[in-house]
């Protein structure tokens, strides 16, 4: 990062010069597909209304390298291609001259994203106008000085996406062992015998009680301090119970009903929530793990609001093997659990980590002084020299 304080003090000293997105560079639109264009053997992905290709095409309007944002759909989301690529009509290309990184733009715009997002127009589809994007205004140092900003916060990305890419293999290991260890009945060296109940004979069930949304705080305080669990997880706090003990809960509403989680201790679990309480048969821990594993949502009822009954749940049948057993496999799935989901420990933890440590060097590395802020130009250049000073100090100090 010495290079970087070297290179502001020698090509800016006295700041950069803020710019109009629509004067640095081209942001075109792309090109409309229809369906029977995508295919399947298409080598280029089509990028139209978020950051998940639409599909693949056989050509390509933009080379690698193109910085873009989505302007409908999921509007307001920036993204870099480091492939050729098919921009569909809801996708902005951004086209940068010689003199703009494009890579550097994507960084910048990150940046700035709560602004663009705020500029979304809400509607039954979300949508971001190109003139709401083009006065936006980001500093613009020489080139030279871009390239290196680049270089730093690629090295932040890059770790962030093999830790990303160390998660997924992790969680699927972790599928794997639980597919593998929660199918009874053939046994590599034979056959054997573990018995199969209705969660109906072997669980209580029983869905939670409404509570109004005015009752439920987003945020854990002293007096809202008992988790509030709905039919997607944690809803927020509440101020008292309604359950006590350790749990899985079963998510009967939406489209997500049939999900499971784990609630511990004292809670409070809402009508949304279908609390599973052992009649004596399980270690928790493995009934959790056996329930995620029966894959719940495949019981749901059709409609415009999916539901999951009690009635229904009751019917599902899920192995019963020796407690002996169900503690071993539920250590074992609980340590993949952990290093898959909780967001104190293992990978999840390094991630987030990871990415608050880009967010706040991205932000530093672009704050500059205005080139036409005379009173505070030299007092914010030193400013900024002196703390990208210090973070190469303890960039150095991490290394060692």
């Amino acid at each position: 990062m010495s290079n970087l304080r070297e290179l502001i003090t020698e090509l800016c000293p006295d700041g950069v010069e803020y710019k109009s997105l629509g004067d640095i560079v081209s942001i075109e639109r792309g090109k409309r597909l229809v369906r029977e264009q995508l295919s399947e053997e298409g080598k280029y992905p089509v990028y139209q209304n978020s950051m998940t290709p639409l599909g693949y095409h056989t050509e390509y309007n933009y080379d690698a390298g193109t910085t873009f944002i989505i302007g409908a759909g999921a509007a307001g989301e920036i993204g870099y291609s480091k492939v050729k690529f098919w921009a569909a009509d809801d996708c902005y290309p951004l086209v940068c001259s010689e003199n703009i990184s494009s890579r550097y733009i994507y960084h910048a715009l990150l940046r700035e994203q709560p602004r663009i997002k705020s500029r979304v127009r809400k509607a039954s589809i979300p949508r971001l106008s190109r003139n709401s994007i083009e006065q936006l205004k980001i500093p613009v140092p020489p080139i030279e000085v871009q390239c290196e900003i680049v270089q730093i916060l690629d090295n932040f990305t890059e770790l962030t996406a093999e830790l990303t890419a160390e998660l997924t293999a992790r969680k699927k290991q972790y599928e794997y062992y639980r597919d593998t260890l929660l199918t009874f009945g053939v046994h590599r060296e034979g056959t054997f015998e573990t018995k199969w109940r209705t969660l109906g004979e072997v669980c209580g069930l029983q869905a939670g009680k409404a509570i109004p949304a005015i009752e439920i705080s987003p945020v854990q305080t002293k007096e809202y301090s008992v988790p509030c669990y709905g039919g997607n997880g944690l809803r927020g706090y509440v101020k008292t119970a309604n359950q006590q003990g350790d749990k899985p809960l079963v998510g009967r509403q939406g489209a997500l009903c049939g999900n499971v989680c784990y609630a511990t201790g004292s809670y409070y679990a809402t009508e949304h929530a279908v609390v599973v309480s052992d009649k004596g048969f399980f270690n928790s821990r493995f009934l959790y793990h056996a329930l995620v594993h029966a894959n719940l949502n495949q019981y749901k009822t059709a409609g415009a609001q999916p539901g999951l009954s009690v009635a229904k749940l009751e019917k599902v049948k899920i192995p019963v093997p020796e407690k002996e057993i169900q503690d071993r496999i539920a250590k074992v799935l609980d340590n993949f659990d952990a290093i898959c989901s909780d967001l104190n420990i293992g990978l999840p933890a390094e991630i987030e980590a990871r990415k608050k440590q880009y967010e706040y060097y991205r932000d530093m590395l672009l704050t500059f002084a205005a080139a036409d802020d005379i009173i505070l130009t030299d007092r914010q250049t030193d400013r900024q020299t002196d703390r990208q000073t210090d973070r190469q100090t303890d960039r150095q100090t991490d290394r060692q």
